[in-house]
């Protein structure tokens, strides 16, 4: 493809050349040519690792020791994939399971939302153990949604039938709460201060959560009825967010109290997974395009990716150092993204 450009790039300067064009504008269009032709002949930096037919992968959570969780919703198990190799192991949660997040929390265990057992699953990272923390009699039905743990080590949950909710592991307790406006709870980060932000889909706002009260503070986007989806904070305490129903990127100064927000390119923008990586790069999951979407919050320069296969269905995403993991939920497979050489350990 670079050499088609450079032959074209050529061929179009001769041809101006012929109508006389002073020779340093002709070079300065010959750079300018090739500068596009090698933009466009770098192919997305991707590699796929296909799971068991059927896992219906719905979020991902590289670990610090190389290896790669997920939740096979469509099966009522979380998997573990070693890139390195492609082994993949398969935890069964149990009947009527149909987990949807998972995360890594600080004593290295996978920490799982399981929607279908209405309650927090952890699995043991040595012996593959399952524990479960199940929400209060009465509170069935929560659709438990996404997780996050605070700098106390208690872990924050979402249910988008409209509560949020905090486990605290070593007393094995819960606290249920309702949320603002009913349904919609979905997204949830900790910010670098602590401070914990949850997205309501349904009810269209960020929420701020009081860990001492649990009350929640509702924060409106400037957009109405957007669908605020998921949440993550850069390393300056600002909260990102991935709005589905306008197609756009909003953020969130809590320091200043103020909002911004762009639209993603292209016909009919969808919104739905949002990652900050460690040099407050923004990314997201682009449902219409079905594609990869890179925002440079300094250039304020969006950079889309086309996926490998049609109809990822990516609801999900998660990064370490130089990599972003992809969970495509509609293809079976988890897919990375090398934004950068990566940390040779693997972290």
């Amino acid at each position: 493809m670079l050499e088609i450009a450079r032959e074209r790039a050529v061929a179009t300067v001769n041809k101006i050349l012929e109508f006389a064009l002073a020779p340093s504008i002709a070079s300065a269009l010959v750079s300018a040519a090739l500068a596009m032709g090698s933009a466009h002949a770098q192919p997305p930096s991707f590699d796929s690792f296909a799971l068991p037919t059927g896992s219906a992968p719905h979020d991902v959570a590289p670990a610090p020791d190389g290896s790669v969780w997920y939740t096979a919703q469509a099966q009522g198990a979380v998997g573990r994939l070693d890139p390195r190799s492609g082994k993949i192991e398969k935890i069964p949660l149990g009947d009527g399971s149909a987990p949807h997040g998972v995360i890594v929390g600080p004593d290295r265990a996978a920490w799982v939302t399981d929607g279908g057992l209405n309650a927090i699953v952890r699995i043991d990272p040595k012996t593959l153990a399952v524990t479960r923390f199940p929400l209060p009699k009465d509170r069935p039905d929560a659709n438990l949604n996404t997780a996050v743990f605070d700098k106390q080590g208690h872990l924050w949950f979402t249910g988008q039938n409209g509560i949020y909710g905090e486990l605290d592991p070593k007393l094995a307790r819960i606290r249920v709460f309702d949320a603002p406006r009913g349904r919609g709870p979905y997204g949830i980060c900790v910010t670098p201060d602590g401070s914990l932000y949850f997205a309501s889909l349904a009810g269209s706002y960020l929420g701020r959560i009081d860990p001492a009260s649990g009350a929640a503070q509702v924060t409106e986007p400037p957009t109405p009825n957007q669908g605020a989806r998921r949440v993550w904070s850069d390393s300056r305490g600002r909260v990102w967010v991935s709005e589905w129903d306008v197609g756009k990127l909003g953020v969130f100064d809590p320091a200043t109290r103020q909002w911004r927000e762009w639209r993603l390119p292209g016909q009919d923008p969808h919104a739905y997974a949002i990652f900050v990586d460690d040099q407050d790069i923004v990314w997201l999951s682009e449902w219409s395009a079905n594609a990869l979407v890179r925002f440079d919050p300094r250039a304020e320069r969006f950079d889309v990716f086309a996926l490998p296969r049609p109809h990822a269905n990516v609801r999900q995403m998660m990064g370490r150092p130089g990599e972003v993991w992809l969970s495509e939920s509609g293809t079976d497979h988890l897919l990375r993204y090398r934004s950068r050489a990566a940390d040779p350990g693997g972290n």
